[in-house]
C-alpha cells in the first residue's frame, strides 16, 4: 500500500507554495484536490486548488455517502465548508499522493485511511513573521478583506494549538524560515517513507 502525504499549517505558513514545490520535484505523487463552498480567489482556478461547490451540492455528497471528510468554517462571510470527497482520485493501491488540509481533517483522513497510510507534513512559521506574510498576501488582492485576515490568524490559534497537534500525533515540525531548507527536509523525508513501503 501507498502513502497519502498531507501537508499543514496555519494560514501564511507557506504550506501553497511548499506543496506547489514538492510536485515541482518530479517525484512521482499524485495530487488531491479538495473542495470549498467559499467563493473562489483571484488567480485561483476551478479544479487547481479547490473544486468550488454549493452548499446544496455538499448536501447531495453526503446523502450519497461520498464525503470523507468536513469542517465548517464560520467568516465573516457566512459558514464555509472544506471537505474530501470519495470521488475516485485515491487509490493507495496504484501510487502515493499529496494534498493540503487542516490538522482536524489530517486526522479524519488517517481514521478512514489508516494511520500507516497517511504521513503529516506540517509546516511551521513564528506568528510575526507569518501575520507580515499574511497581510502582504491580502494587500494583493482587488478587494482585501482585512477583518477575515485576523479571523483566520486567531482561529489558528485555536485549530493548531500544541493540545490539538499532539492528540492529531503530529510531533516533527518544518521550520519554514528558508524556503530551499525546509523544501529539502521535507523531500529526504518523503523519499525517505517511501523507500520503506
Amino acid at each position: 500500500m501507498s502513502k497519502l502525504f498531507i501537508v499543514m499549517g496555519k494560514s501564511a505558513s507557506g504550506k501553497d507554495t511548499i506543496y506547489k514545490r514538492i510536485l515541482e520535484c518530479n517525484l512521482g505523487l499524485k495530487t488531491v484536490v479538495t473542495y470549498t463552498t467559499r467563493p473562489i480567489r483571484e488567480g485561483e482556478q476551478e479544479g487547481r486548488e479547490y473544486f468550488f461547490r454549493t452548499k446544496e451540492q455538499l448536501d447531495l455528497l453526503e446523502q450519497s455517502g461520498k464525503v470523507i471528510e468536513s469542517s465548517c468554517y464560520y467568516t465573516i462571510d457566512g459558514p464555509w465548508y472544506y471537505f474530501t470527497a470519495d470521488d475516485g482520485q485515491i487509490n493507495l493501491e496504484t501510487g502515493d499522493y499529496l494534498m493540503i488540509t487542516t490538522v482536524e481533517r489530517y486526522q479524519k483522513m488517517r481514521s478512514y485511511y489508516g494511520e500507516e497510510h497517511v504521513f503529516p507534513i506540517y509546516i511551521e512559521v513564528e506568528d510575526g513573521l507569518r501575520l507580515e506574510r499574511a497581510l502582504q498576501r491580502e494587500r494583493e488582492q482587488k478587494q482585501p478583506n482585512y477583518e477575515e485576515l485576523c479571523r483566520r490568524f486567531l482561529a489558528d490559534c485555536k485549530d493548531f494549538s500544541e493540545e490539538n497537534l499532539k492528540a492529531a500525533m503530529i510531533e516533527k515540525r518544518y521550520q519554514n524560515i528558508q524556503m530551499d531548507i525546509c523544501l529539502k527536509e521535507i523531500i529526504d523525508d518523503i523519499q525517505r517513507e517511501r523507500s520503506m513501503l
